[in-house]
């Protein structure tokens, strides 16, 4: 006996392309400054933030997505374990945002409020990456300046204005869209 499961193909089609655009930005984004161990693509982490809104399993596949792209792009191994830890806050905001999207993205306040609150649990990811690079925990990673300005600076201080203009970025798109985006999510969640 045969047992036949139902499967969106919706959410499959739609994991898929935020999937692709998260490999091809670190790829073909003109504007990229790389500052070792901070790098900052701009738009890089819309496609995860789209995918947030989404579920938490679309959300982890598009930033797995994400880090490949970093890899193929030829970025520093730091570089690319830093998009490795996107899952984390993907994950977590996706889990936070279920059942909240609406109410959030409607309201400035709250949406700012959560820009900052994610911001802050992707650059603590991000942190802790970098510092086992930093303190020679894995090889890949030689670094001049001090721990306060690389790590803390450059990468924690750099990835919360970082995140949350790219969220500003996904908030502008989402709501161009308008309800067919809306009813997509309703779709694939």
């Amino acid at each position: 006996m045969f047992i036949i499961r139902k499967t969106n193909t919706l959410r499959m089609t739609v994991t898929a392309l935020l999937t692709a655009i998260a490999i091809a930005i670190p790829i073909v984004m003109p504007i990229k400054v790389l500052i070792e161990p901070a790098s900052f693509t701009l738009a890089s982490h819309v496609p995860i933030f789209f995918a947030m809104f989404l579920s938490p399993a679309i959300a982890a596949a598009v930033s797995l997505g994400s880090a490949v792209g970093f890899l193929l792009a030829g970025f520093p191994i730091v570089i690319t374990m830093r998009a490795m830890s996107h899952v984390v806050f993907a994950l977590v905001g996706a889990l936070y945002l279920r059942g909240k999207r609406e109410e959030l993205l409607s309201s400035p306040v709250k949406s700012v409020f959560f820009s900052f609150w994610i911001a802050l649990v992707h650059a603590l990811a991000e942190v802790l990456v970098v510092s086992v690079f930093f303190f020679g925990l894995a090889p890949g990673g030689t670094y001049q300046d001090g721990f306060f300005y690389a790590v803390f600076m450059l990468v924690g201080v750099g990835t919360v204005i970082h995140s949350m203009v790219d969220f500003f970025i996904t908030q502008v798109v989402w709501k161009s869209l308008g309800k067919r985006m809306n009813q997509i999510a309703v779709k694939v969640s």
